[in-house]
């Protein structure tokens, strides 16, 4: 299936290191450490973004910008791009274009304005068609090896150095498509493994991922502000997998997102555009219903947030659910999400335990949660889903506000912890008011630190701290407690399914600092990552304790530390009467075995100490054997 065969060891692995238990199967609790399911928010495409799923770089180019040609106080952007004329996959049909918009001829650019999530090495660029190319920014080296191909070094990655393409000639019976920017060493992969191998080794640490900013779901296919036209869009409008960037209104393609959950084994969580045609939902379930496969589960939800004003959803809503029937707010919202549950249902028919149904709430806004999901009938869904945000109201912004730059870390991390007191009181309230006496489940679809000022979007005099607790020992310690709350919110036998917010960006006082990582390749020994620490930290204690205890006493007696490992430099000490006997293997997460009997020393009668160096961040499984007994162990280098 696909690339999955390389995975069967691993999985065979994950499957016995996850099933095995240290409680009763009729048990009605978990240990607190299990309580918690760890998914993750996937990050959207953008040229700027340095979160960079595809060895394609070409996905997130941004979309074209126009140059005047021969014009010689020409500016950095003629504004011409709308009148162009384009072929369907987003390419421009001939360059140069003669348009009446403009005295000087047309050519189209793309930019990547923020490389500092690029590896340095040797770039490789492919097209198809006649025409011309050039390239301007901090590239090095280029040069053309062949007709439809460049090369060149990108040697200092950084948000200050930018890569510039141009098409300079597209001939109009051959048209330059198909432009593939490709990382180091993708070339002979690329079409086979599409995905970034440094960003899936962090991204597969976690069970599930949520595609809403893949889907690019706010604000979906409304190219801005268009709140007022009231046309829904056909199947064939969707995000296509030829269009020559992804980084737009659209989003990455659905193949993409059933590709990256088969192959890796992980679950999914989609968001349904919310001006999607009856057909297009239909067609967008039947897709993942016949494609993916039947293993991995997934999560439907009815566009995004759609109670936020900030998002042109909301606007949309309003006007067409609400303003244009009479309807009350947000009552007149409640059929568009009845309507797309409802296709997903039916076409899910005899298989919905493959699905989770799930109704959006505003977690600090009873009453619209309850008029929402209130008039949904019972049945129609699973599980209402609100946020675990916590961050600081706007009495707490003054008095930062007030400090200025004299506000410290530990003053934001007060303001913090008062918030995330009013986080549990909120949740606590959803789930005795909603989910409790409706008889369905609360999972979580974004949370994590949500530290910006108000309003939002304005830069505050305490900008400096806002950043500066992002590395600090403060946020580690501030999303531990944060999980020690959720954990509280949890009964019976199945954890909580938290989809944090979100994997891989900078750090804005701005807009808000959201990545648990600023890039793929940070090196958290000089960059500090500790919401990224926090959350392996806590997968990997439940890890850990649901395997010391499933063997017998004599074999448990094996100790990793440090585990989660910023270094990759870890110890194993173990206990054994036959060393000879004892084997120890270690698997990456493609299931590639990179360590097998590994040199041990002897420390003292039966005791022994053996050395390993993990250079790749991600996740291993460490596998022991002696005497038919099996032991196994996760271990997580951040």
């Amino acid at each position: 299936m696909k690339e999955r065969n390389s995975h069967i060891l691993l999985k065979m692995l994950l499957i016995l290191l996850m099933s095995i238990t240290i409680f009763p199967a009729t048990h009605a609790q978990l240990p607190d450490s299990c309580k918690l399911e760890q998914g993750m928010n996937l990050g959207g495409l953008a040229d700027w973004g340095t979160e960079l799923p595809f060895v394609n770089l070409m996905r997130n180019a941004r979309q074209w910008y126009t140059k005047d040609i021969n014009n010689p106080d020409a500016p950095w952007n003629s504004e011409q791009a709308d009148n162009l004329t384009y072929r369907p996959d987003g390419y421009p049909t001939h360059i140069p274009q003669t348009i009446t918009e403009s005295t000087y001829q047309q050519k189209v650019v793309t930019i990547w304005a923020n490389t500092a999530g690029w590896e340095a090495g040797e770039y490789t660029v492919l097209w198809e068609g006649t025409g011309e190319l050039s390239f301007w920014g901090a590239q090095s080296n280029l040069m053309q090896t062949d007709t439809h191909r460049i090369t060149f070094d990108f040697n200092n990655p950084s948000a200050d150095n930018i890569l510039e393409m141009t098409i300079e000639s597209s001939d109009i019976n051959d048209p330059i498509r198909n432009i593939r920017v490709l990382m180091p060493g993708a070339e002979a992969t690329y079409q086979d493994q599409p995905f970034n191998p440094i960003w899936l080794d962090i991204v597969l640490n976690f069970q599930s991922v949520r595609f809403m900013d893949w889907g690019r779901t706010n604000n979906w296919g409304q190219g801005g502000q268009d709140w007022d036209d009231p046309s829904l869009f056909a199947w064939e409008d969707r995000a296509q997998m030829d269009n020559y960037t992804w980084a737009n209104d659209k989003g990455i393609p659905y193949e993409m997102m059933v590709k990256l959950m088969n192959d890796y084994d992980l679950n999914g969580w989609l968001c349904v555009p919310h001006r999607a045609s009856n057909d297009y939902i239909q067609q967008m379930a039947e897709m993942f219903r016949d494609d993916l496969e039947t293993e991995r589960h997934l999560t439907v939800e009815y566009s995004n947030e759609i109670w936020n004003w900030i998002f042109g959803q909301t606007h949309w809503l309003l006007k067409y659910g609400c303003e244009e029937t009479g309807t009350d707010w947000p009552e007149g919202v409640v059929p568009y999400v009845q309507n797309c549950l409802d296709i997903w249902t039916t076409t899910f028919t005899g298989e919905l335990d493959r699905l989770t149904r799930v109704a959006g709430v505003q977690a600090s806004w009873q009453d619209v949660s309850n008029r929402m999901v209130e008039n949904l009938p019972v049945g129609s869904f699973d599980a209402i889903t609100p946020t675990f945000y916590f961050g600081f109201d706007e009495e707490a912004d003054a008095e930062m506000d007030a400090l200025g730059a004299a506000t410290t870390v530990a003053d934001v991390a007060a303001f913090a912890r008062e918030g995330m007191q009013n986080m549990r009181l909120w949740l606590e309230t959803q789930k005795t008011e909603l989910a409790d006496p409706l008889g369905v489940d609360m999972v979580f679809y974004e949370g994590g630190q949500h530290l910006t000022a108000h309003p939002f979007g304005v830069n505050p005099t305490y900008a400096q701290a806002l950043l500066d607790i992002q590395t600090d020992t403060a946020m580690f310690n501030l999303y531990n407690e944060m999980y020690d709350i959720m954990r509280t919110l949890q009964e019976g036998d199945e954890p909580l399914q938290l989809m944090n917010f979100s994997l891989i960006s900078s750090l804005s006082s701005q807009y808000g600092s959201w990545g648990i990582l600023q890039t793929m390749t940070q090196d958290t020994t000089l960059i500090p990552a500790p919401k990224y620490s926090a959350i392996l930290a806590n997968m990997s204690d439940c890890a850990n304790e649901v395997v010391s205890i499933a063997v017998p006493i004599e074999q448990t007696k094996l100790v990793v530390f440090p585990n989660p490992s910023s270094t990759g430099n870890l110890q194993v000490n173990f206990n054994t009467t036959n060393a000879a006997e004892f084997r120890i293997e270690v698997y990456d997460v493609t299931g590639r075995q990179v360590f097998a009997n590994i040199e041990t020393a002897q420390l003292g009668s039966n005791t022994y100490s053996l050395d390993l160096n993990l250079e790749e961040k991600g996740m291993y499984i460490l596998r022991a054997e002696q005497g038919g007994f099996v032991y196994l162990d996760k271990l997580v280098i951040y």
